[in-house]
């Protein structure tokens, strides 16, 4: 008998939200979603420059969590928009500490997909004693070679024709170091440059996360607002490689040793490739490790999205 493949739970709206004042300028939105009191969990989503759905409110069994989903620096509803400033990897983990404490809660879960997985180890490696569990998708170590794969060579030979409309606003005598040209326009000071290439670096994600193409999911890179932020906090913490020393998050992984956790990966991930994916969980033998055939990078992807849910699901003690 075919397994059914789990979904995502029910709509719902959150029971509470506001702004968190995180010092330097920056505000972040966030939410609580499920029941108060319940079992404690914080979402972190992807980019870095993304934004939370409220599609990720729906990963969790709401009669068993108590979520907290917020927009990082410069994203989403937290303000200042696309703002650069004081936006690094570390204040990243001191604002999940923030909100940690916001939530009077002394351990919580930390569910991360894609740059999400980045922070939620980076977050973890820092503050093991507040995690009672991880739950990571798309596993990115942002190494050198990550970032070279995506940006350089390697998924360009997978989709030479999107490839083409990535470097297009880049003149040929500087594709030789396409995320420093990139940045050298989304900072710049003419908008309308910033602009087209924004959307040019945020379209080239959201076309190659999918295994197949996916319009409900590339549909949002195109739209302007979300482009100029997504694509400036996304290239500024990557020609910063995340703030990290090389290999860091992975030399790093014993920290994670008492931690329980769950790794999904898709086969086919091309912005992740799972050879990361499996170096970490050689590293930390006490998570599961989930390799999902026919599957890219979304975590909206069949075989993902049910593994995902398992997971969230085994945690909070649900029994099939």
């Amino acid at each position: 008998m075919t397994e059914v493949l789990r979904t995502l739970y029910p709509e719902i709206e959150p029971y509470a939200s506001g702004h968190l004042d995180v010092g330097d300028g920056h505000s972040i939105y966030w939410e609580r979603v499920g029941t108060p009191g319940a079992k404690p969990a914080v979402f972190l989503h992807g980019g870095p420059g993304g934004t939370f759905s409220p599609k990720h409110r729906r990963l969790f069994d709401p009669s068993l969590y108590d979520v907290i989903l917020f927009d990082q620096r410069g994203c989403g509803k937290s303000t200042p928009h696309a703002d650069l400033n004081a936006n690094t990897t570390w204040h990243l983990v001191a604002d999940i500490e923030r909100l940690r404490e916001m939530a009077g809660v002394e351990t919580w879960q930390v569910f991360g997909g894609s740059w999400g997985s980045t922070l939620a180890l980076a977050y973890a490696e820092t503050h093991p004693e507040h995690v009672s569990e991880l739950v990571l998708r798309g596993i990115y170590t942002l190494t050198k070679a990550e970032l070279d794969w995506y940006y350089q060579f390697g998924v360009s030979e997978m989709f030479p024709d999107k490839w083409e409309r990535f470097v297009a606003p880049i003149p040929p005598e500087e594709r030789h170091e396409m995320m420093l040209a990139y940045n050298r326009r989304l900072t710049g000071p003419d908008r309308m440059i910033a602009l087209e290439a924004a959307q040019a670096w945020s379209i080239w994600e959201g076309e190659t996360i999918t295994l197949m193409p996916e319009p409900s999911t590339s549909g949002k890179f195109e739209e302007a607002e979300f482009a100029y932020a997504f694509a400036r906090i996304e290239n500024h913490f990557f020609v910063n490689a995340g703030w990290l020393e090389e290999g860091q998050l992975l030399r790093d992984a014993s920290r994670l040793k008492d931690i329980p956790g769950v790794i999904v990966q898709g086969r086919y991930d091309m912005p992740c490739p799972a050879k990361y994916a499996w170096q970490l969980h050689k590293s930390w033998p006490k998570a599961e490790f989930h390799l999902i055939e026919g599957a890219g990078h979304a975590y909206s992807e069949p075989g993902i999205l049910d593994r995902l849910i398992r997971a969230t699901d085994t945690f909070a003690g649900k029994t099939a």
